[in-house]
């Protein structure tokens, strides 16, 4: 089936239900330039950080958060920043599908805080959120310019001397408990889920798809998913979602 058709098909299965979550993950944000934390080309090594010694995903790690903040902090404030990107098709797309009533969730495994910033509302951020940091100390809150602006290698609360760290779920830690309850509960009722621009290969997150049941599961992604989908996927199409997005929004503009 050529894309068109394929485009077309997911227009009639999305006019015919009511009860849609979208469950994303990097591919929705690289389209708007969000880079692949997994790749250290063009850091800067700042303040005697050297990053090629270090696996990316121990530098998004608890391990280096505690055992070396300096590090941690130079990487993140390099690597994580979105606060000057701007959503992209995709976003734009499911925000203006959220206000016509038949999306009810977007379940996001991303940090950058797009998806409300193209004005969709009932968000679950299963792996935090770059917009906003705590004191580990005395939990009290700041937001994200504290920490990417603070001079200070390691940003400490002005309160009480504790590190203020971002509210993203690192490697070793759980991932939040209210965030997580409310995904699983929006796929459970479902009758379309849609994944998009992700592989599926990051746990648990990906477990959840489990727990869908419902009548459609669509996956939209560059490349073809070849683990295993329970339940079985009735549509794929390999293209970048925001370009599918958009033929689907022309689509229904005509009708």
């Amino acid at each position: 089936m050529e894309i068109n058709e394929k485009i077309k098909k997911l227009k009639t299965i999305t006019d015919n239900s009511d009860n849609i979550v979208f469950f994303g993950g990097a591919g929705v944000s690289t389209e708007s330039g969000v880079p692949d934390f997994r790749s250290k080309d063009g850091l800067y090594n700042n303040r005697g950080v050297e990053f090629e010694q270090y696996p990316p995903e121990y530098l998004l790690s608890h391990s280096c958060l505690i055992n070396e903040p300096k590090v941690f902090f130079e990487f993140y404030r390099q690597k994580m920043d979105a606060r000057g990107i701007k959503p992209n098709a995709a976003h734009i797309f499911l925000a203006e599908l959220e206000k016509t009533g038949k999306l009810k969730a977007v379940i996001t495994q991303n940090i950058d805080g797009l998806h409300q910033k193209a004005g969709s509302k009932t968000v679950y951020e299963i792996h935090g959120t770059t917009l906003q940091n705590y004191c580990v100390k005395c939990g009290r809150p700041y937001p994200a310019d504290f920490v990417f602006d603070s001079p200070d290698p390691v940003p400490l609360c002005p309160v009480c001397g504790g590190t203020v760290r971002c509210d993203v779920t690192l490697y070793e830690e759980a991932l939040p408990e209210k965030a997580v309850q409310n995904a699983v509960k929006a796929i459970a009722n479902a009758d379309l889920l849609i994944i998009g621009g992700t592989s599926l290969t990051v746990y648990p997150a990906a477990s959840f798809i489990r727990y869908f049941r419902g009548k459609h599961l669509v996956v939209i992604n560059k490349a073809p998913l070849s683990l295993r989908l329970d339940p079985q996927k009735d549509l794929e199409i390999n293209a970048p979602i925001g370009e599918v997005f958009s033929a689907l929004k022309a689509l229904n503009e005509q009708n």
